[in-house]
């Protein structure tokens, strides 16, 4: 008996017995609760058997609490306070979401981050943990809901949507230009310092290929800056270092505030792939994935409607060659 009545009695009578005590009677505490008035008496009735005390004295139409019910009365709504506020927590965390999405350095650091606050302000129950990298297995893993990659929009075992084609430019910043007023002249520009990224794809577009697009030999330039991420290229560019690639949507912002320029104007190489949004074709339906990818495609042509306005504004685009 002894052992028994150290053991913790069931959660419902002590639910039970600590609204009758805040109440004060069982007619508002079986309302509260919504179950009926005998239900909480005999629960009471049986905690006070569990403890082997009394602990509400019960007169024809009232009940008062004893002292070692009031005693007891603190501790229980000290402790069932703390698990409402656990449970709440929990709740909230369950409800707000959590959505992983997974991008290259360059879209994850100078497309996604830029506008992310104001993804948050919207959504401030929806929470989006970044994993950016230039490898396309680790932002291919299971644990990712959506990846962002550049290609030809074909992966095995994923769903894709086009965010944004592939078009590529020279870029520089105004210092840059000032100093080398003959970058504005494609059959020079290969002479200049040139900004260039060393990746392991091999498919991803750099001088060389630009050039030889524009049926140019390779660059000769007397210096130039290898970086091994497209974000360290486009600071070198704002930099001053030399004349970087710009890809539309990724240097649109630098764009737009004068930090860069395009010195050959409308001189662009456009290819056939693009940056799609991935989605794994086994996934289980979201909400929250759900409301991230149709912000995806929402900035995405935001940012088209950007570019072009860039280009209307800002009489420096126009190439002097």
């Amino acid at each position: 008996m002894l052992k028994g009545r150290k053991s913790l009695p069931p959660l419902d009578y002590l639910l039970a017995f600590q609204v009758t005590g805040k109440t004060g009677s069982f007619t508002s505490a079986s309302k509260e609760l919504n179950i009926s008035e005998s239900s909480i008496s005999r629960k009471v009735k049986l905690l006070e058997q569990h403890y082997g005390v009394q602990l509400f004295n019960r007169g024809h139409r009232s009940i008062s609490i004893t002292p070692e019910g009031f005693e007891l009365l603190s501790s229980v709504s000290q402790a069932i306070d703390i698990l409402r506020e656990a449970s709440s927590r929990l709740l909230e965390k369950e409800s707000s979401g959590s959505i992983t999405l997974a991008a290259t350095n360059s879209v994850a650091s100078l497309w996604i981050m830029p506008r992310l606050n104001n993804f948050q302000a919207v959504n401030p129950n929806l929470n989006i943990a970044i994993v950016s990298s230039d490898d396309d297995a680790e932002c291919m893993a299971e644990s990712n809901d959506l990846v962002i990659l550049r290609g030809n929009g074909d992966w095995p075992n994923f769903q894709s949507e086009l965010l944004f084609g592939e078009t590529v430019f020279p870029v520089c910043s105004p210092d840059f230009l000032a100093n080398n007023p003959d970058v504005t002249s494609k059959k020079y520009i290969k002479n200049m310092d040139l900004i260039d990224v060393a990746s392991s794809h091999l498919e991803w577009m750099n001088w060389t290929t630009w050039l030889k697009n524009h049926n140019l030999n390779n660059p000769r330039s007397s210096r130039r800056t290898i970086v091994n991420t497209y974000p360290l290229a486009v600071q070198a560019a704002v930099d001053g270092l030399g004349v970087a690639l710009g890809w539309q949507h990724l240097v649109d912002r630098y764009l737009e505030s004068g930090r860069l320029l395009c010195p050959l104007g409308d001189k662009h190489v456009k290819t056939s792939d693009g940056y799609y949004l991935l989605v794994p074709k086994n996934a289980k339906s979201s909400k929250e994935r759900d409301v991230v990818r149709n912000w995806l495609l929402q900035i995405s042509r935001e940012s088209e409607k950007t570019f072009s306005n860039i280009k209307i504004k800002r009489p420096y685009l126009k190439s002097v060659s």
